[in-house]
């Protein structure tokens, strides 16, 4: 009998960990695709123009990753809400602030809150690290094409400006 209730509540977690990674990796996917429709119409408008000088060029390209950033981490937090809520709702935490702190503890793989789900549970948790390292994946490997996106364009405009200068 101990041995089907063990094997059940395996399932269970299963069930709910992979649900929950498959919902977070498709509102990633959205968000990361939503950004990187508004990044290319910005960039297209950038490309076209000719008198925008490399000073200008680099301040925004450094306000973009930060605001990328901010973005990402963004849906960072509402992908762990929704492993906090999922966490409250089957009882594995106490409260809504231990859920959100120990999903947000185990998303990003840091794991020092002191926060243990129920017995039950603790696959979960596991779950959700694996999860994490996908999506903070996802993120860095964004962000990393946003920077090489916007190299050339800094170093075409960098060596307009020095050419003339060395003739």
């Amino acid at each position: 009998m101990a041995g089907q209730s063990w094997g059940k509540s395996r399932m269970e977690n299963w069930i709910w960990g992979l649900s929950l990674i498959a919902l977070t990796m498709a509102i990633h996917g959205t968000g990361v695709l939503w950004i990187a429709l508004a990044d290319a119409s910005i960039r297209v408008r950038i490309e076209h123009q000719n008198r925008l000088r490399w000073r200008h060029l680099l301040e925004f390209t450094v306000g973009l990753i930060g605001v990328v950033g901010l973005l990402l981490a963004v849906l960072h937090g509402i992908e762990a809400a929704l492993w906090a809520a999922a966490y409250w709702w089957l009882g594995a935490l106490d409260s809504p602030a231990d859920a959100i702190l120990y999903s947000i503890d185990s998303i990003s793989t840091r794991g020092a809150s002191g926060l243990v789900l129920e017995r039950h549970w603790r696959l979960m948790g596991a779950l959700e690290a694996v999860d994490g390292m996908l999506l903070f994946g996802i993120s860095t490997a964004y962000l990393f094409t946003v920077m090489q996106t916007y190299w050339p364009l800094l170093t075409r405009r960098q060596n307009r400006v020095r050419a003339p200068s060395q003739d």
